[in-house]
């Protein structure tokens, strides 16, 4: 009975048609999606938020709400040599025994659960878990419910709690650096014709071959304990001499060497280099020299900038491209900033939370990881051959933290009266529509069916709330 919903009226909702061959099996059915995994979560809830209830609900609406669920199922049950809607009660009694006792529980558990946690003025954000349910019809139906609630903190003080407030002013260098790219991303390769040697700044056309030397095993017995590795090789590769991303000891081979020229040297790649194939390994190049080219950039004129977009002059893509860095800077720095002054007041207010709503976070931070690596290529019969087992406990930390914050801004929220307007909520949703190229109205209708507008209008308030305590720091 952990299935059943005493949170709401939805599941008074749920019918049970008898077909004919009287069986009472819940179908399968398809959700429009596929998680490649199971939520494997169980029923595990936080002891110090757990709170439980008694119920008795009386044998006079047992019995009534038997006496009305059975004969809807003798109007309803089609069963060979009986005509419509004159099935025996007896035998619909036996026939859709368990369908008729998961009705009677559905229709007036969720109306007593409720008003006993009224009574106790308790408000639970778990799914509720059903033990000790006794039920026969005209007895008494005893059940428990076991649920967790919000934590009860404190978060005065807050004010007090601040990081250093970033200094989001672009400076020249950021700027002159981002402009150096945009005039790196169009040069061209020039070859230089002059007969001379390689030397600094110059880009060397090169094709090698390169093998990964092997230590040799002592002893007759193990030859080949260690198997030569892959080949390594190119053709018609540029490297740049003296170039942040050469290798010093093929700046020192190339330097002074020609075209034509072939060259024998090894490299000794460091333990954590980049490449993992080749780190902490000695490999033997040949190397030999195809040509010899020259970067050459554009100039920075009103051409170039015609070039790079809608810019009439040269000043005009300057202004434009040092205004994007300084907003890019300081939604980049504010955001960071934000997360930091989270982390802070996380660590700070120590309280219990909720399991149920961890796990929830944790399917959400699952779901989202399962997109990124769908988008990436990865296949589905892939995804369902991850230990999800392991996942699920490694983002339980993250989780928490990021469901700690959440209430943790509620609750400032409250403090600071922070309101989210309708027109901040349709603000959100043209966004979306705009990122997600669904229509507007398609949009909205799906998220007010989903339940999603009031999570949209509650991350909302969390980020208002996360500006406030941010214009705040000095």
């Amino acid at each position: 009975m952990e299935g059943i919903n005493l949170s709401s009226t939805e599941t008074l909702e749920t019918t049970h048609q008898p077909e004919e061959n009287a069986t009472h099996e819940h179908e399968t059915h398809d959700h429009g999606h596929d998680h490649a995994h199971e939520h494997q979560h169980g029923p595990t809830l936080n002891p110090d938020l757990t709170r439980e209830v008694e119920i008795e609900i009386p044998a006079d609406d047992v019995s009534r709400s038997f006496r009305a669920i059975v004969k809807r199922f003798q109007k309803q049950a089609r069963i060979p040599g009986f005509r419509a809607g004159k099935v025996p009660e007896s035998l619909i009694r036996g026939r859709f025994a368990e369908g008729i006792r998961q009705e009677v529980v559905e229709s007036i558990l969720p109306q007593h659960f409720r008003a006993a946690i009224d009574q106790k003025g308790v408000k639970p954000v778990s799914q509720p878990q059903v033990t000790d349910l006794h039920l026969e019809d005209g007895q008494p139906l005893k059940f428990k419910a076991v649920f967790e609630v919000l934590p009860e903190f404190s978060v005065e003080g807050y004010q007090t709690i601040s990081v250093p407030r970033p200094d989001t002013t672009l400076t020249d260098a950021e700027f002159n650096a981002e402009l150096e790219r945009a005039r790196d991303a169009h040069s061209t390769m020039v070859p230089v014709t002059d007969e001379r040697p390689l030397a600094h700044g110059d880009w060397a056309q090169i094709s090698f071959k390169g093998d990964v030397k092997t230590e040799a095993v002592e002893g007759p017995e193990q030859p080949d304990a260690q198997p030569a590795a892959q080949p390594i090789g190119g053709q018609d590769v540029l490297v740049q001499i003296g170039g942040s991303n050469t290798l010093p000891a093929f700046n020192e081979a190339l330097t002074g060497s020609k075209p034509g020229q072939e060259l024998k040297f090894e490299v000794s790649y460091p333990e954590d280099f980049g490449e993992r194939r080749l780190a902490g390994k000695t490999v033997a190049y040949d190397v030999e020299i195809k040509s010899i080219k020259t970067k050459v950039e554009p100039e920075l004129n009103d051409d170039f900038a015609k070039q790079l977009g809608d810019y009439e002059t040269i000043e005009d893509f300057k202004n434009r491209l040092r205004e994007h860095l300084a907003q890019d800077k300081q939604r980049r720095l504010q955001a960071e900033t934000k997360d930091k002054l989270v982390d802070a007041l996380v660590a700070h207010f120590q309280f219990p939370v909720p399991e149920s709503l961890v796990q929830n976070q944790i399917d959400v931070r699952l779901d989202r990881g399962l997109r990124a690596l769908a988008a990436q290529g990865m296949r589905t019969d892939d995804m369902r051959k991850l230990d999800f087992a392991r996942l699920r406990e490694g983002q339980h930390p993250a989780a928490e933290a990021e469901v700690k914050a959440s209430l943790i801004l509620d609750k400032i929220a409250d403090a600071e009266k922070v309101e989210v307007t309708d027109e901040d909520v349709e603000r959100e949703l043209q966004i979306i529509s705009l990122q997600t190229r669904e229509p507007l109205e398609t949009l909205r209708a799906r998220l007010t069916n989903e339940g999603s507008l009031s999570r949209i209008r509650e991350q909302l308030r969390r980020e208002k709330t996360g500006n406030v305590l941010y214009e705040r720091l000095a």
